[in-house]
């Protein structure tokens, strides 16, 4: 298969990730087709979809003339035989359930040729498990996605057992088709790569506070204006690469790394949370009440200046 015949996306899911990635399709050209078993979820779907492209016309992404086009390229539908009848590729986004991913699957492979890719936006489950009981694995594999897909460049595709290199293949093109960055995970890892740095990082915020180092608001601000300014421009490796001036990171490493060894000596380890989910919504609930409603002091206001940051910042990289 080659990418510039795929043509139409089957979108097996919709809710919040599922309809985000059929925008996401479809601002890059391609017919978008959401399956959702409830009429309830289809709705909110179309309704995430509108409010998304919506933003992105006001921040001048697209033009109010586009907008007909975009939409007219994205269908809903509660049978599941209409939305992947005349698929290329598929993506499934159901609920992060082995059972659930498997019993569609199975009728997902009823009605697709054996030869079409399918990826899932799973976030943790590992896709050799999910692939069980397909009669053809080869085909199966994790794309996933980070939130927003339709903002957001990251697809993180990770093979299972069975699946053969040439449908990652096909993936990576086709979402490098639509202006994504997608990296390949050679091995099976519970959390794929952003996740497990972003819980590695959260896990030492997190004992900071509550060893009374630093607030959730300052340690926040340490993170955004710091490391994390840095890291949206290049990765970690390639600061340290800098950080070491005509030694590289090698310098880097020759001059700071026995300070380092007794921070890294010193960070957290614990594997369980060591406060409770509650306890820590307390945190975040008091650093947002203190935070300006320009930047977000509560749920939907943070979610809207999330939006538009992400907007100027994918402008410098030129992703959107």
């Amino acid at each position: 298969m080659e990418v510039k015949n795929i043509k139409h996306i089957g979108l097996v899911g919709g809710g919040l990730i599922g309809a985000s990635f059929a925008l996401a399709f479809s601002l890059g050209g391609l017919n978008a087709h959401i399956y959702t078993r409830s009429k309830k979820t289809l709705e909110a779907s179309k309704e995430i979809i509108e409010n998304s492209l919506d933003e992105l016309i006001k921040y001048s992404v697209k033009k109010e003339d586009d907008k007909y086009e975009i939409l007219n390229r994205i269908s809903y539908t509660n049978d599941l035989y209409e939305a992947i009848k005349d698929s290329d590729y598929i993506q499934e986004s159901l609920k992060e359930d082995y059972d659930i991913k498997r019993k569609v699957l199975a009728d997902v492979e009823k009605i697709v040729s054996s030869e079409i890719p399918i990826g899932s936006s799973t976030s943790g489950l590992k896709a050799s498990e999910i692939s069980r009981d397909m009669k053809y694995p080869e085909r199966f594999f994790v794309a996933h996605p980070w939130n927003p897909p339709h903002l957001i460049p990251l697809i993180e595709l990770c093979k299972g057992e069975k699946t053969e290199d040439k449908y990652l293949c096909i993936a990576k093109e086709l979402f490098e088709k639509i202006n994504k960055t997608p990296i390949i995970l050679e091995k099976e890892v519970f959390g794929f790569v952003g996740n497990r740095i972003q819980a590695a990082v959260f896990r030492e915020v997190l004992n900071l506070v509550i060893n009374g180092v630093v607030s959730m608001e300052d340690a926040d601000k340490a993170v955004t204006f710091g490391p994390g300014i840095r890291w949206g421009i290049m990765g970690p490796s390639l600061i340290l690469e800098l950080g070491g001036g005509s030694e590289g990171i090698e310098g880097f490493m020759k001059n700071i790394g026995s300070s380092m060894e007794l921070w890294l000596e010193d960070l957290a380890d614990w594997n369980k949370l060591p406060i409770s989910p509650e306890e820590i919504g307390k945190l975040t609930a008091q650093e947002l009440k203190d935070r300006n409603k320009e930047i977000g002091n509560d749920r939907k206001s943070l979610g809207k200046y999330r939006t538009k940051m992400l907007i100027e910042f994918l402008r410098l990289h030129k992703k959107i």
